[in-house]
């Protein structure tokens, strides 16, 4: 009867170490999970930033009576580093149906470049600009 006691103890000493290590296990990868999470809501915030970056300068360019200038580089400081803003401006180039070109039209490009775990990101966007004259 003594022997039969015993292999039931060390029966359940082996179910609490194995339920332990599943606990564990479980524990860590939930860390993981989290820890992915707050990267992603941190990377999200900052593409939402440089969006807000580029749509903010596509208004000032709008606004701004006058060409486009042709060429221009602005810093923009944010809260996750600075952002370089380029801006191209040249001809739309566009034709009527008669085929003659569309004066006054210019497309205009901004670029925002900036640096994010070593890794130069870029985004751009292209519009058009009407200025009479």
């Amino acid at each position: 009867m003594q022997h039969g006691k015993t292999s039931v103890r060390a029966f359940a000493l082996y179910e609490v170490l194995i339920g332990v290590t599943i606990f564990a296990v479980g524990v860590l990868a939930l860390g993981q999970s989290v820890q992915n999470c707050m990267n992603a809501s941190a990377l999200s915030a900052q593409e939402d930033r440089v969006r807000q970056v580029l749509a903010n300068r596509m208004a000032e360019v709008q606004a701004t009576p006058g060409r486009p200038e042709e060429n221009e580089k602005t810093e923009v400081v944010t809260a996750y580093g600075p952002v370089q803003l380029l801006q191209r401006s040249e001809p739309a180039g566009l034709k009527d149906e008669k085929d003659l070109e569309l004066g006054g039209l210019n497309k205009v490009t901004l670029t925002a470049e900036w640096t994010r775990g070593g890794m130069q990101q870029t985004r751009s966007i292209e519009f058009y600009v009407y200025r009479a004259g």
